[in-house]
């Protein structure tokens, strides 16, 4: 069992969370979470990258010269991949690097990170985060308040909130996601995780759920 201390927006401790990393996870399988990120990584890749073949660069077919006599190699078309200018002999072609793995186990690994990271005591926890209205001087102000500014950083609320998106979307290496999108990648990603009170009953609910469903 871990006992998150709970912070206001001021960095002062209001309270304690209790939770059992085995709870969400029973057990935390680096090769499964290896998988699950190179997976979202690999999806990432546009796949846009080309270069021209022997048949498509610009040039004549005429050959060079003729085959015998002249004391030189025997030479063809001007576009040969050995010559300056001409095409590559293995060129790149347009591809789709997307793929997925089971439903079941990219589910999992989402649990194993966020697991992980309070196991190794990387996740803040903030009793309340919402604005009237979108600030974000006053969101940098309370990321200094609990001394986790000036790193890379993930905030994790219940759900969407224009006005907590607004505030955070400036600022720099600091990213906000709702309970329904986190994944192994976006958790894993960041030096820390800022995570508010109710999203994680929210990701607790989850799990509970899943667990039920199975």
């Amino acid at each position: 069992m871990v006992s998150l201390p709970v912070y206001d927006r001021t960095g002062a401790e209001v309270g304690s969370y209790e939770i059992d990393p085995v709870e969400l996870a029973p057990r935390i399988s680096k090769q499964l979470l290896h998988d699950v990120v190179v997976m979202y990584q690999s999806n990432l890749r546009q796949g846009t990258a080309k270069t021209k073949g022997r048949s498509e660069v610009a040039g004549t077919t005429k050959k060079m010269y003729r085959q015998k006599g002249t004391g030189n190699a025997r030479a063809g078309s001007r576009r040969s991949g050995v010559r300056r200018g001409g095409g590559h002999i293995h060129s790149k072609q347009p591809r789709d690097w997307s793929y997925r793995l089971p439903k079941k186990a990219v589910r999992l690994a989402t649990r194993m990170a966020l697991a992980s990271r309070i196991a190794d005591n990387e996740i803040t926890l903030i009793d309340d985060l919402a604005f009237e209205q979108p600030k974000t001087k006053e969101m940098a102000t309370i990321l200094t308040a609990l001394k986790i500014g000036g790193s890379r950083l993930l905030v994790a609320v219940a759900g969407y909130d224009v006005n907590v998106y607004k505030s955070v979307r400036n600022l720099a290496d600091v990213s906000v996601l709702p309970v329904s999108d986190l994944n192994a990648l976006a958790l894993l990603s960041p030096r820390r995780v800022l995570m508010t009170k109710a999203a994680l009953d929210a990701f607790r609910q989850k799990v509970v759920g899943a667990k039920q469903s199975s």
